[in-house]
């Protein structure tokens, strides 16, 4: 189990990736503006699909690489921070843009349509991926063991940060962008605010992999 300080730590990581803008946000977003709260739920409960299959993939390949490797934490600590890093730049990089600046009108979808789509958006997300295995294995202890049992902890309050998030998207994102669309300032700072921080965590995680 981890103690409290490795947890706070993850659920300040993890909730700095929850509102970084991906696919899966934007397609959320996308669907509420255009279709209402529901059709934003729906199409959430589709994509929380993909995040409990990366999850549980990546918890059963983190637990094999940490068998197998000696230098399994270091390599998987590098990696991590070198993702934080390129999602940082992304966030702060000239010409980036909010999920919630949507000017495509969307059709309405068949509810059934927008679960599947939700889902078929998340598993097709490489992103995902990475995130669950440069992420957790930063915060696993593999020295208590049951690396296993850590890995789908942490996987799973991972995905609860970004239900909420999302959740939270697609209940008030029209209200949101609409509220935004007045103030550019506003977004500009956040993503400056997001991108430096994620930067400024990947550079941490940077020099504690090679200590």
């Amino acid at each position: 189990m981890q103690d409290a300080v490795s947890l706070y730590g993850f659920l300040m990581v993890g909730g700095m990736l929850a509102i970084t803008p991906g696919p899966n946000m934007i397609y959320v977003i996308s669907r509420s503006i255009a279709q209402g709260r529901r059709a934003g739920l729906i199409s959430l409960a589709g994509v929380i699909i993909g995040y409990l299959f990366y999850m549980f993939g990546a918890a059963f390949g983190i637990t094999a690489f940490f068998l197998t490797l000696p230098y399994a934490a270091r390599i998987l600590s590098a990696g991590g921070a070198a993702y934080l890093a390129y999602i940082g730049w992304h966030a702060i990089r000239p010409g980036g843009h909010s999920p919630l600046q949507i000017h495509e009108q969307l059709p309405r979808e068949r509810e059934s349509k927008l679960f599947v789509m939700g889902a078929s958006t998340s598993l097709l997300n490489p992103k995902l991926a990475m995130i669950f295995l440069t992420l957790l294995p930063q915060f696993i202890d593999h020295q208590r063991g049951h690396v296993l049992q850590q890995s789908l902890l942490l996987g799973s309050l991972l995905i609860v940060l970004f239900a909420l998030v999302n959740g939270s998207m697609a209940l008030f994102s029209g209200k949101m962008a609409q509220f935004l669309s007045r103030r550019p300032g506003w977004l500009l700072g956040q993503r400056l605010l997001m991108g430096g921080t994620l930067l400024a965590l990947s550079a941490e995680m940077a020099l504690q992999a090679w200590r």
